[in-house]
């Protein structure tokens, strides 16, 4: 079968800098991978690469057996985006977002549609208020509903249980997991919240300064690192990753005459 995803010799520079290195992987149908890493790590690079928000420097990736770029309505079609960091328009109520969103993605029965997955979200009392006037986390639940309007065979997350208090994000959690059993659907999630990953992850990639060190199952990769828990092998790769870049500064400020 071929993969959801695929991404192969993925490489991106912005001028010098090098976001994304030689990346390499593939996604098959149904799978939950967690794409993790420090900031800086090429996660976010490498997101908007397969949503087809800026184009690689070399290499291929393929969403749906299709290039991203000149199939882009048949793929995102097909796929959604979430983000605690993305806001919908401010001036508008959170119903008239949704349905301007749904119209887009040709949703039949719009509003049955909507008041079902406000309903999911518990936040159906959010119906007519103005998405300007949100809390972080609020505005990070009607995200979520917009990203499932279409329903999504590939669901891209970034960060979605980032701004909510402890409760809502077992919520979120549950019902993700529960939606993408049902439905089988193929997610990329990143986060910086190691619970959230090895509930919802069946698979992990650990990004450091735009390449690949880590490649598996959450217990295979304990294994590997030989730590507790995905919060300490993200701490290990991340001060291993500032050691590394205090070396070399050190070493230019030996050269230096």
């Amino acid at each position: 079968m071929e993969p959801i995803v695929s991404v192969q010799n993925l490489r991106k520079t912005f001028g010098a800098a090098t976001a994304v290195d030689d990346v390499s992987f593939e996604i098959p149908k149904g799978q939950v991978l967690g794409l993790l890493g420090p900031n800086g790590a090429g996660k976010s690079t490498t997101i908007q690469i397969l949503l087809g928000l800026i184009s690689p420097t070399s290499g291929k990736v393929t969403l749906f057996g299709q290039d991203p770029w000149k199939d882009r309505v048949s793929v995102l079609q097909r796929a959604n985006f979430s983000s605690a960091y993305v806001s919908l328009p401010h001036n508008m109520k959170v119903a008239e977002n949704l349905e301007i969103f749904a119209r887009l993605y040709g949703v039949k029965e719009r509003k049955e549609k909507i008041q079902g997955l406000l309903a999911l979200f518990e936040i159906e009392h959010l119906a007519k208020k103005m998405t300007g006037g949100l809390s972080s986390g609020e505005s990070t639940r009607v995200n979520l509903c917009k990203a499932m309007l279409n329903d999504p065979e590939l669901l891209l997350l970034d960060e979605p249980t980032a701004s909510l208090d402890p409760d809502i994000a077992d919520k979120v959690r549950n019902l993700l997991l529960t939606y993408q059993r049902e439905r089988g659907i193929t997610i990329v999630y990143t986060s910086h919240n190691m619970k959230d990953v090895h509930e919802l992850c069946e698979r992990v990639i650990f990004l450091s300064e735009g390449k690949i060190i880590a490649d598996g199952s959450p217990d295979v990769i304990l294994d590997q690192f030989d730590e507790a828990s995905l919060e300490e092998v993200f701490i290990a790769i991340a001060r291993d990753k500032v050691k590394v870049r205090k070396e070399e500064e050190s070493k230019d400020d030996n050269s230096a005459p």
